[in-house]
């Protein structure tokens, strides 16, 4: 079994109804993103998924992203770290089908989530 994981970065805003005060008001993150695959290579190619293919995948996931404003963005939920790495795993496992963890941090907080296929 072979593990393959690409990263995104994205920029963006969000508030949250609970939680301390500064949770409450808007406020911005930078999002550090890994993506990781999860299966057997290809016999003819020995590669489980060709990283540009993955990289574009997750641009346009950081393209719904970056640069917003969390709470706005469609079937996201509340935008918490937790809600960000499951509505990112669904999106990737959308196009990836080997998609097994989504991994996002807030380096600038020491924060992180994993999200795991159930």
């Amino acid at each position: 079994m072979i593990e393959i994981t690409q990263e995104i970065v994205f920029d963006a805003a969000h508030s949250l109804g609970a939680g301390a005060p500064e949770n409450r008001r808007v406020h911005g993150h930078s999002f550090c993103v890994d993506v990781t695959l999860r299966g057997e290579p290809a016999p003819a190619t020995g590669m489980l998924r060709e990283f540009g293919e993955v990289k574009s995948v997750l641009a346009a996931i950081a393209e719904e992203l970056d640069h917003r404003m969390l709470n706005d963005v469609p079937g996201l939920g509340a935008p918490t770290l937790e809600n960000l790495a499951r509505f990112i795993f669904g999106r990737a496992k959308e196009k990836l089908p080997e998609v097994a963890r989504v991994r996002i941090r807030r380096p600038s907080c020491g924060q992180s989530c994993l999200y795991e296929e159930p």
